[in-house]
């Protein structure tokens, strides 16, 4: 038996992201000789309506089994409809800060200035541009995720994972309360952790979960 998982990275994130890697690495160590599962990770565009065609894309071609979204790629992960969706830190709340950092992208050298803030690391990354283009229409993205859930009406399955040291949930970016209200309150579980799910967890809590939602 073989399972597929497309996983979506966050922003700045890309082909070679911390936490697939490690799936990549050590979910064969989980499963039984029968089974294997392919981890799919692409680096995709930032401006989200390219993101967005791309990963329908993706999804048409690998046919997954589960669709994970990190941080920001939760926003795209969401939006898929017809599978189990996992979520890490999904960050809600971004749109509406680069909403704001839109409307700054128009005076002179505020681009420049944001782009010196979030960087990403070297490597198979997503290049971040932070001009009016790229940064307009996330919040479009967020309201097409949150029309797939529950709340909404949604029929797939959704469970996220949240950090208790989470940095970004002080402001409103990363938000349990406002996952309770699409998502309901068994969809999600908190980790003694940070934004950024250190491989403990990923071994003891996203790798079991992973198994579970694929029937294994």
């Amino acid at each position: 038996m073989e399972k597929t998982i497309l996983y979506i990275h966050g922003m700045g994130g890309g082909g070679d992201s911390r936490i697939p890697s490690i799936l990549k690495e050590r979910l064969g160590d989980f499963l039984p000789e029968s089974v294997s599962m392919n981890v799919i990770i692409r680096t995709y565009p930032f401006a989200p309506e390219d993101g967005r065609r791309l990963i329908s894309q993706w999804v048409d071609e690998y046919r997954p089994d589960i669709v994970i979204g990190e941080s920001m790629g939760a926003i795209h992960a969401l939006a898929v409809k017809g599978l189990p969706h996992i979520l890490v830190s999904p960050s809600l709340g971004a749109p509406r800060a680069l909403t704001i950092l839109s409307a700054l992208s128009v005076i002179p050298g505020m681009s420049r200035l944001f782009s010196k803030i979030w960087h990403p690391k070297e490597g198979d990354r997503q290049e971040l541009v932070f001009d009016r283009k790229h940064l307009s229409g996330w919040m479009g993205s967020r309201k097409r995720a949150l029309l797939n859930s529950p709340r909404c009406g949604g029929r797939d399955g959704f469970f996220a994972f949240f950090g208790k040291h989470d940095h970004y949930r002080r402001s409103g970016v990363v938000s349990v309360r406002k996952w309770i209200k699409y998502y309901g309150r068994d969809s999600y579980r908190l980790y003694d952790g940070t934004h950024f799910m250190e491989e403990e967890y990923i071994i003891s809590m996203l790798i079991p979960k992973i198994i579970e939602t694929a029937g294994i």
